[in-house]
């Protein structure tokens, strides 16, 4: 296992691709040197590094190789290089960028892609070029859902998830009427009809909702006066990362949590961090992964802290590795050679073997391709309660994995029988 950190190459291809592409920066962590006989593996990342959402991926790459560090790649014998790519949140130029890897590259497996259009496009591909497609960040829950494929996993949390954890756990405070405001593309859609869902199957009322232009919004006062004079309970913000960032403060600057329960639906630990704790003081969020949980997340923490000490892993990258650290068990279980000849059976053998890591504990991989695991409500610590400039959230509630996910029979995946 060699990486050259910080290489970077222009994306190749036609006149076509290059135009849609010249400016993408791509990493590769290439091993030099190799012997023809060694077990090689190739793994891609496609991932958002330069939008709203690179503060969430930056620890991409990290949680990667500290999988093939956990797993003893290098002991094995075995050559792994790790790809990194931005989508630049384009769905031609994540299409572009997975198509070139798979035909001409050799990668075997995809992981992360961070936003749901980009990720449903890279499922279609995958199953079409018959590799592996490790699904750790998107949030679509189609994914299991009538876009379900032999060759995807879905890693970490979806929308469906949030919904119902986190709504119903607000729906319990008395918190019954909501409004909800969204990003414009298909991760905001359906987040907000998914705890649409929950809230009005548990008697809630939805006053209304409204979608800003992603990515490119930064002023969102127009947004929070239509929540505002809705009068509900709930303002349920449907969007992530410096787009949640900068809705929260805003609301909190025009007096919103004066009146309503500001809860962002996808709030990651890095998000209360930008925020900080004076302004996220008391938010609850759901999270399937939290660096303080346990004794085994505090240990993995600590083994992946030199190779990201600014930004600690959320959950969607502790996901990359909970997410490789399978994909290589499975890759020794069945032989590296028969893993790359055929993305289908690797996904079928992974969804046979349990899992079992630092980040998520013991786990399973559903028929319709749902990483099954507990979900954890957490609420930010007030500024006296924190030891630590990470030390960000205390746990609330455990949800069950079987109540935390949305029922296989009701996902209308065709792969589920019966």
């Amino acid at each position: 296992m060699n990486f050259t950190n910080g290489s970077r190459r222009a994306l190749l291809g036609g006149a076509a691709l290059a135009a849609a592409t010249a400016a993408m920066p791509e990493r590769s962590a290439r091993a030099q040197g190799r012997e023809p006989d060694r077990p090689k593996l190739r793994l891609g990342i496609i991932t958002d590094l330069s939008g709203p959402y690179a503060d969430l991926s930056r620890p991409a790459e990290a949680c990667a190789r500290q999988a093939l560090e956990d797993f003893g790649v290098s002991a094995r014998g075995w050559d792994v290089d790790v790809l990194v790519a931005d989508h630049q949140h384009k769905t031609d130029v994540a299409a572009a960028t997975a198509r070139r890897w798979f035909d001409q590259d050799g990668v075997d497996a995809l992981v992360d892609v961070s936003t749901s259009a980009t990720a449903l496009a890279i499922n279609g591909m995958a199953r079409e070029k018959n590799k592996v497609f490790l699904a750790t960040e998107p949030g679509t829950s189609e994914l299991t859902g009538t876009s379900c494929s032999p060759n995807t996993i879905h890693w970490v949390w979806d929308t469906a998830m949030l919904a119902r954890s986190l709504g119903s756990a607000l729906l319990a405070q008395g918190q019954d009427s909501w409004f909800f405001l969204g990003a414009d593309y298909a991760f905001g859609h359906q987040m907000a009809r998914d705890t649409a869902a929950v809230v009005q199957a548990k008697g809630g009322r939805v006053a209304g909702s409204v979608f800003h232009p992603f990515p490119g919004t930064s002023d969102f006062s127009s947004f929070l006066l239509r929540a505002q004079s809705s009068r509900a309970k709930v303002l349920g913000i449907c969007n992530a990362g410096a787009d949640l960032i900068n809705t929260v403060k805003q609301a909190r600057e025009f007096g919103l949590d004066r009146s309503m329960k500001i809860v962002g639906m996808l709030t990651y630990d890095t998000v209360i961090h930008g925020l900080g704790l004076e302004t996220a003081q008391g938010m609850q969020i759901a999270a399937s992964y939290y660096w303080d949980l346990n004794d085994r997340t505090r240990a993995w923490q600590a083994r992946v802290h030199p190779k990201t000490p600014n930004l600690y892993p959320n959950m969607g990258t502790a996901g990359i590795y909970s997410a490789v650290l399978h994909y290589l068990k499975v890759a020794a279980d069945m032989g590296v050679a028969e893993a790359k000849r055929d993305g289908r059976a690797t996904v079928a053998r992974m969804k046979a073997m349990p899992t079992d890591d630092d980040c998520f504990g013991a786990g399973t991989i559903r028929d319709d391709g749902r990483k099954m695991h507990p979900a954890y409500i957490l609420e930010a610590k007030t500024p006296a309660e924190s030891r630590h400039s990470w030390d960000l959230l205390k746990t609330v509630a455990v949800v069950p994995p079987e109540e935390a996910f949305r029922p296989m029979s009701e996902g209308g995946c065709p792969l589920v029988r019966g």
